[in-house]
């Protein structure tokens, strides 16, 4: 089903829901984040493996009030400022957070997009993550008695993730760099795909991750909806965006002016309820 953007996260993101938007490096779904501003979405658990500026963005203005993650940053500029703002002052509202290894999270996400209700790995132990986040258990392997890590199920309400190119059909296509998009996607009761472009068809791609149109709720047609990240063959990487997000995202006045015209254009709506 191809819709508008704001349609799809109308029909598709609700409050409370658990929302991932996935992407790494590159195909970053910022458009989306912002639409989710916009429509005024709160109380969300967000998860993803590498939070950087779109969820720095959505926590200052108040969408979440988790974050389940491996890692978080302005990548090769430093700190998220909105982020450690909620954790330490509780500003737009406090923050919980539940902080995992990206091998932690890639395999809760391939353990729910396999239908298993957890997934066994050797990573955490001697770290002191297994004493802080309560999703990861200690486990006996039942063949070798050896003592491994165990970690739950990933399976958000809804996945956005970024693409170049889909058909008319919902056939999505990406390719460079990914993360964990494939697995994120699978492990979702609902999925929404950004694109670059909707085409007739499909060409193949060396290295291409095709995600079929039986496993992808709604596709929307949103060229640059990636930037300042980049969408590899469409546009490259915007630095000196991120660089100024650091200064923008220090100062709360800064920030809310950038919110009112970088993202709601001078029309802030009305905060809309959960859809059905």
């Amino acid at each position: 089903m191809i819709v508008p953007l704001d349609e799809g996260i109308r029909e598709l993101v609700h409050d409370g829901d658990t929302v991932a938007l996935e992407g790494f490096t590159h195909l970053i779904p910022v458009a989306a984040g912002h639409e989710i501003i916009r429509q005024g979405r709160h109380d969300l658990t967000l998860a993803r493996m590498t939070p950087d500026v779109v969820y720095d963005q959505m926590i200052g203005a108040g969408c979440a009030r988790k974050l389940v993650f491996s890692w978080g940053g302005n990548p090769g500029v430093g700190s998220l400022h909105r982020f450690r703002d909620a954790i330490q002052n509780g500003w737009p509202v406090p923050l919980e957070i539940e902080e995992h290894s990206h091998a932690g999270m890639a395999n809760r996400y391939a353990a729910g997009a396999s239908g298993v209700p957890f997934a066994v790995l050797r990573g955490y132990v001697g770290t002191d993550l297994m004493g802080q986040t309560a999703s990861i258990k200690t486990i006996d392997c039942p063949f070798t008695g050896e003592r491994l890590t165990a970690v739950p199920a990933l399976n958000p309400d809804v996945t956005i993730v970024h693409a170049q190119r889909a058909d008319r059909a919902g056939n999505v296509q990406l390719w460079g760099i990914t993360g964990v998009q494939k697995e994120a996607a699978l492990a979702a009761r609902r999925t929404l795909v950004t694109v670059e472009e909707v085409v007739d068809e499909l060409e193949p791609v060396p290295g291409q991750v095709l995600l079929p149109s039986r496993v992808v709720t709604a596709v929307a047609e949103a060229p640059g909806g990636a930037r300042p990240s980049y969408a590899h063959g469409y546009y490259i990487r915007d630095n000196s965006a991120y660089q100024e997000w650091d200064a923008i995202s220090r100062d709360r006045d800064a920030f809310e002016r950038w919110l009112e015209s970088d993202v709601y254009g001078g029309a802030r709506p009305a905060r809309e309820g959960r859809i059905p």
